[in-house]
């Protein structure tokens, strides 16, 4: 199965985080329950933030959409690697790939657009700095 360009593949893997696959991730048959997925995809995008000098507390984020797609299932105690790469940077938005691997193999594709919320939960402008730090990143990688 080949990868979504803008998702990671193995030569390019955008911001890894890793993620390991505990019993309560999994339904009774040890297959990782499908929103799952959607939580270890949360935890990368808030690391990546954070890595780039921005945490829950000083910047909030709503999902305006979000397109999952599974290619293959995950299962207890699996190692997986949750990549995630921008795809585009808006006024008061963030659209980010997510692709969840184990050892080179894609199981989820994610494309998800958040907004930023201002403090009564209406969209307000990214901080500049970090659609200029979203812009160049997605520049590095459609270069790398």
């Amino acid at each position: 199965m080949e990868a979504d360009p803008e998702c990671g593949p193995p030569g390019r893997k955008g911001h890894v985080f890793p993620v390991r696959i505990y019993y309560e991730d999994t339904d009774a048959g040890g297959i990782v329950y499908h929103a799952a997925y959607l939580r270890f995809a949360e935890r990368a995008r808030t690391e990546l933030l954070r890595e780039l000098g921005f945490t829950n507390r000083s910047i909030a984020f709503a999902v305006v959409d979000c397109t999952v797609r599974y290619h293959r299932p995950a299962r207890l105690d699996d190692e997986l690697e949750v990549r995630t790469t921008p795809a585009g940077v808006g006024a008061a938005t963030l659209s980010l790939a997510q692709a969840i691997w184990r050892a080179g193999e894609l199981l989820v594709t994610i494309r998800i657009r958040v907004a930023r919320l201002d403090d009564n939960g209406r969209p307000t402008r990214l901080p500049v700095r970090l659609r200029h730090v979203f812009a160049q990143l997605q520049g590095d990688m459609r270069e790398g």
